[in-house]
């Protein structure tokens, strides 16, 4: 197999894109970017080691960099109870720019419907069940409310 990273490189930026786009950020592609980070981030450490392993077999290679980016698999997985504490969680993985890139938590909960509408281009449903499966009551709601319509 040979490697092309330019290819896995004009992928990214053509899906940040599309994806800055759809968080209505085309004009601040970085802040899409952050925004991305987060949310994987906080999805992964919430969910199991072996799950996140399955989530990350069917994602394309620009978004498997950034699912583990900075991963241990040796940090305990987060007990987030609800959609607060998700927020808090996300916001935590932005750092210093989390004020601005998740200005409010209307905003916050726009951005994590809107980043799982996209990834579904990419994961299965069985796999968005399985994922689904090991999060709180509480959470399940607002990530997957909108993608089994």
């Amino acid at each position: 197999m040979s490697l092309n990273f330019n290819q896995y490189a004009a992928e990214g930026n053509t899906f940040l894109k599309e994806y800055a786009k759809e968080l209505c950020l085309s004009e601040d592609p970085d802040r899409a970017g952050r925004v991305l980070s987060s949310i994987l981030h906080g999805l992964r450490s919430i969910i199991s080691v072996e799950e996140s392993l399955q989530l990350i077999a069917q994602l394309p290679m620009f978004l498997k960099a950034v699912y583990v980016n900075g991963w241990s698999i040796k940090t305990n997985k987060k007990r987030i109870k609800d959609v607060e504490g998700f927020i808090d969680l996300i916001r935590s993985f932005d750092g210093k720019t989390s004020l601005y890139d998740f200005e409010s938590d209307e905003i916050a909960e726009d951005y994590i419907y809107s980043t799982f509408l996209v990834l579904r281009r990419y994961i299965s449903s069985g796999e968005l069940d399985d994922i689904r499966g090991e999060l709180p009551k509480r959470l399940k709601g607002l990530i997957f409310e909108h993608i089994f319509v």
